[in-house]
C-alpha cells in the first residue's frame, strides 16, 4: 500500500465513502450501514471485473482469480485497520 499511501485523492475519495457512510448512522445501525456498504463494494468490483474483460467467456475464466484478488486485498485492509484501532484503544471510544 506504499503508493496507495501517498495518494491524495484516494484518501479523499475513501473519506468521502466513509463520511456518506456515516450519514447513515442516524436511521440505521452501524451493522446494516456496514452490510450495504460491503454489497456496494461488491456490486461494483463484480463491474470493475466485467468491464476488464472483453467476453462472457474471458469474464468466466477469470473469475476465481478475480474474487480471490478482491478478497486477497478486503483481508489486508481490514487487518491493517483493525490493528490501527488496536494501537489506540485506549486513547478513544469505539463505540
Amino acid at each position: 500500500m506504499s503508493d496507495i499511501t501517498r495518494d491524495k485523492p484516494f484518501w479523499d475519495m475513501a473519506d468521502s465513502f466513509i463520511q456518506l457512510a456515516n450519514t447513515h448512522l442516524d436511521q440505521e445501525k452501524p451493522s446494516r450501514v456496514s452490510a450495504s456498504a460491503l454489497f456496494a463494494a461488491a456490486r461494483f468490483n463484480a463491474f470493475v471485473i466485467a468491464a476488464a474483460t472483453e467476453s462472457k467467456a474471458q469474464l468466466i475464466a477469470e473469475k476465481e482469480s478475480a474474487i480471490a484478488y478482491f478478497m486477497n486485498q478486503y483481508e489486508t485492509m481490514l487487518r491493517e485497520n483493525l490493528d490501527e484501532h488496536m494501537a489506540r484503544y485506549d486513547q478513544q471510544d469505539v463505540n
